[in-house]
């Protein structure tokens, strides 16, 4: 017994020994390790989170504007403010941006140009770009009028050279497919009703003055437009409309009768309070204007037949708002929707009709439906014409 205790304690020796010699070598190899699993975690958390796309499922044409001189600063903080104020932008650290192409050696062979980038492009892929540089591009000026719907925007688009066919218009606002990444695009793909209505695009495509490149693609001027539109309906309308318990597509269709129903500055607000009178309390709209659009016609006056057309936009026949916008209103007429005229919610206007077109474009209101018919006795003569 006490020789094989004694065995045990000098192999013991030896392995302490061993260890001894070992030891620093295991240490150093550990720490080797952990540091390499730090330092790659790291790098992954880089590179994932500063290098590749912000966005790899956001494939959004963005055009980029670099000024000629611009410094690899002015270029970071360019592409990071591309999306807007309100939106994220095609880089997601302009520091980043900085190192990266110092460290690639790239930062003074970016050229000026304008560009087509996407939030689905890494950082890589986006400096390359900017280093190939672009030629100069033909532009083109087009100018849509508050009010137009989508058959007036295409013939505009035919008149300036943007457009061989109104049917490859038609065919992108249809169901506005490649739109999902506007939040209120791909809201309305969501409902249900969708499949009444004649556009989704339509009421969202702002009506401005739009500078495009002569080959420009449809996609590349609707994304244009719905990105004009997205400025123009702000957090504070938003707020606002919830205020009204309205959402975004019904504050757009309201807007987009007021557009057409209301001339004078005046009366847009007039023309507002009227319609949610008649919505609070549940009566027909009786839009004309929801009428003209179902007929593709603008008249004052419809016949018996015209006015029991079987459409979901037609008001006079359905209760509440079209089954969408008819047209794209101007931001005159969506601040009118947002803000009726207190006064005549307040007294509850009912009625409103035109008086002698060719002397005032001021419409007439009235509180009951005797006033009303009144007045449509009076001025009717003068509505043939139109």
């Amino acid at each position: 017994m006490r020789s094989k205790r004694k065995k045990r304690t000098t192999t013991q020796k030896k392995l302490l020994r061993i260890w001894h010699y070992i030891r620093p070598a295991v240490v150093l190899l550990l720490s080797l390790v952990i540091a390499y699993a730090i330092v790659s975690g790291a790098i992954n958390y880089f590179i994932s989170h500063y290098i590749m796309p912000v966005d790899e499922h956001d494939a959004t044409p963005i055009e980029v504007i670099i000024p000629p001189s611009s410094s690899a600063s002015s270029i970071a903080r360019i592409l990071y403010q591309a999306g807007g104020m309100d939106s994220q932008g095609l880089i997601a650290n302009t520091a980043v941006f900085k190192v990266y192409v110092d460290f690639v050696g790239k930062a003074n062979t970016m050229k000026a140009g304008t560009y087509i980038l996407s939030r689905n492009m890494s950082v890589r892929q986006i400096v390359d770009v900017i280093c190939e540089g672009n030629a100069p591009k033909n532009t083109t000026n087009f100018m849509v009028p508050e009010g137009y719907d989508i058959r007036g925007i295409a013939r505009i688009l035919e008149e300036n050279g943007l457009l061989s066919d109104a049917d490859e218009l038609f065919k992108e606002a249809k169901l506005g497919s490649n739109f999902s990444a506007f939040a209120f695009i791909s809201a309305l793909q969501l409902e249900e009703e969708m499949s009444q209505r004649d556009f989704v695009l339509e009421g969202y495509l702002f009506p401005d003055t739009y500078e495009v490149y002569v080959d420009s693609s449809v996609d590349t001027i609707l994304i244009k437009m719905l990105n004009r539109f997205n400025e123009i309906f702000t957090d504070e309308y938003m707020t606002r409309a919830g205020e009204l318990g309205m959402s975004i597509d019904q504050v757009v269709t309201l807007a987009s009768l007021i557009e057409h129903e209301a001339q004078a500055p005046a009366d847009f607000a007039k023309v507002s309070a009227v319609f949610h009178n008649r919505l609070n309390q549940n009566m027909l709209l009786q839009s004309c204007a929801s009428l003209s659009y179902v007929l593709n016609i603008k008249k004052f006056t419809f016949t018996e037949s015209e006015l029991a057309t079987q459409s979901p936009y037609n008001t006079y026949l359905y209760n509440g708002l079209p089954a969408g916008p008819i047209g794209n209103p101007g931001r005159y007429s969506i601040e009118a929707a947002l803000w009726p005229n207190a006064d005549f919610l307040e007294q509850e206007y009912l009625f409103f009709c035109n008086g002698n077109p060719a002397e005032s474009r001021e419409l007439l209101f009235s509180k009951t439906y005797e006033e009303h018919q009144e007045n449509v006795k009076k001025y009717q003569q003068y509505w043939i014409q139109g």
